[in-house]
């Protein structure tokens, strides 16, 4: 894969290529959710259609079969399925596979197989259940590094996994010339402040894995996103983050305001809930999750049909304030 270079809005070309400042992703990368179709197979032609659909809207790449994709609940043979649909279906910009486990067997086989699926990078969630220790870490990770020639991405969400992977490990695997960076999904502004702190002299991104902190994280001098809000609301993500790696904060914050409500909305249920009824009310597929995950409650359906309206009325920077706060008061 060659180094991404950002389209997101009020960035130039010199500004943010990779090649100049040394970063290996940079910009939005939505956590693509993998659309079912009621008989629970996946729908291959609405999966195609959506990453057509992120990549008309100016996106960096895409990231399928993470978290927000369902891949816990699929078959090896669909996990691969699932990235060559994506692979084939854009023309320009990288698809970063998720390809962790807490087996490291396992991870390694997902990883060799996303790569001959043509994966341009790997999302690897780190080891959860077993909690490893530090030493564990580093050989989990160097493992997979050392025998797959890919871009690949250590992704730390320890409310998922249980534990949240030490600082001085992400430093030390930052030094190989395969891992390249750090999904920052532990909610702890500190922790993450001192990983780019730490890695400023490797050719290591350090990206949001929280949308509601995107933007503190790219003021500390975080390189983008990998974002659930940006299945919906794409352009303005995108925006957002272009915006901020420019230095136009002014802006940024504006935007970030203005998708707040929905992110908050986004991540009311467990995540991929409420985004998976947020993609089948824009059109782009079923609402229907693999159990044991369940659609999303009643009582929230119309206050986020209610809140999406608010957002298409309006272009980014110009949200009617009073609209979405009556759609964000109905869901109370």
């Amino acid at each position: 894969m060659t180094d991404t270079t950002t389209t997101t809005p009020y960035a130039t070309q010199d500004e943010t290529n990779s090649d100049t400042t040394g970063t290996p992703f940079e910009g939005v990368y939505p956590a693509m959710t993998t659309p079912f179709t009621d008989d629970d197979a996946v729908d291959h032609e609405q999966l195609a259609e959506n990453a057509r659909y992120l990549e008309r809207a100016g996106v960096d790449g895409v990231v399928p079969v993470g978290s927000t994709g369902e891949s816990a609940t699929m078959s090896h043979d669909e996990h691969v399925a699932v990235i060559e649909t994506v692979r084939d279906a854009l023309d320009d910009i990288p698809v970063i596979a998720g390809t962790g486990s807490n087996n490291t067997a396992e991870a390694l086989s997902l990883s060799e197989r996303a790569a001959d699926a043509g994966a341009d990078g790997l999302l690897l969630i780190s080891p959860y259940y077993n909690r490893p220790e530090p030493a564990g870490f580093l050989e989990h990770y160097r493992t997979i590094a050392d025998a797959v020639d890919l871009p690949q991405i250590v992704y730390n969400v320890p409310s998922r996994t249980g534990q949240s992977i030490p600082v001085d490990v992400t430093v030390e695997l930052a030094e190989h010339p395969n891992v390249r960076g750090y999904k920052a999904a532990s909610g702890d502004l500190n922790l993450i402040s001192e990983v780019i702190e730490r890695t400023r002299d490797e050719s290591f991104a350090v990206l949001s894995g929280d949308d509601g902190l995107t933007l503190p994280v790219l003021s500390a001098g975080g390189a983008g996103t990998i974002s659930v809000v940006a299945n919906v609301e794409p352009e303005r993500t995108c925006a957002m983050v272009g915006a901020a790696l420019s230095g136009d904060y002014d802006r940024a914050r504006t935007l970030h305001h203005e998708l707040s409500p929905l992110v908050r909305e986004l991540f009311a249920e467990t995540n991929p809930i409420p985004v998976k009824e947020a993609m089948y009310l824009r059109g782009r597929g079923g609402p229907h999750l693999r159990p044991p995950l369940s659609r999303l409650s009643t009582d929230r359906r119309e206050s986020l049909r209610e809140l999406l309206a608010a957002y298409e009325a309006s272009a980014p920077g110009a949200v009617d304030r009073e609209r979405i706060e009556s759609a964000t008061r109905g869901a109370e």
